[in-house]
């Protein structure tokens, strides 16, 4: 029965049932704040949270999968195309969260961000959206392995550096936000021990 529940929740069924949960969440939050300024931050709070949550289970899931194979593992590397894309949604409704907060309070979406936001987020967005455009196979065999992995990857590490920096610039006034850098440190070492093993893996297969 929970094989058959996890065969299930899998490929773009995922991909759907995780998109509309958290568009359905962002209408409640909003909703709470009729819609208003304050109910609109915590959606772009909420999405941010999300979409680390997503993206951290998509870049993760071949080294995770790699070193601990399980059901569960071999579960999230099946699917790391569909967390990926749900990552991308995610971050397309804190984009939209992002220009709303603008067209309600100008002033405070101007005191809220600077030169280096605008910047390096519209960096982190042409990556989302490269890297989306190219998570299907057509578009994927169109530029070839090589670039498509060199897409993923550079795009893979600006992002997780990208997160890093904005959770972590909220740490000295609010402390608990370095719980969220936990995940975000557990992937780059995943991937880092993963990469580490290969060599060894192909000197034991030589042997």
């Amino acid at each position: 029965m929970a094989l058959r529940r996890q065969d299930w929740f899998e490929g773009w069924r995922l991909f759907g049932v995780l998109t509309l949960t958290v568009i359905a969440l962002c209408i409640w939050i909003a909703g709470m704040r009729q819609f208003e300024v304050e109910g609109i931050r915590m959606v772009i709070r909420f999405t941010a949270r999300t979409s680390l949550i997503l993206f951290c289970l998509a870049f993760g899931a071949a080294a995770l999968a790699r070193l601990r194979p399980n059901a569960w593992t071999r579960w999230q590397r099946r699917n790391r195309r569909y967390l990926g894309v749900a990552f991308a949604a995610s971050h397309g409704l804190h984009a939209i969260a992002i220009v709303t907060f603008a067209g309600l309070d100008p002033v405070g979406f101007a005191a809220a961000t600077n030169i280096a936001s605008y910047l390096f987020g519209g960096i982190g967005y042409a990556f989302v959206i490269a890297m989306t455009a190219t998570s299907f196979d057509r578009t994927a065999s169109a530029i070839g392995p090589h670039a498509w992995r060199l897409l993923h990857l550079t795009g893979g590490y600006y992002l997780l550096l990208q997160f890093t920096v904005s959770f972590g610039k909220r740490i000295p006034d609010m402390p608990l936000y370095a719980l969220f850098l936990i995940p975000l440190l557990a992937v780059f070492v995943l991937r880092m021990v993963a990469m580490a093993s290969k060599p060894t893996e192909r000197a034991l297969q030589a042997g």
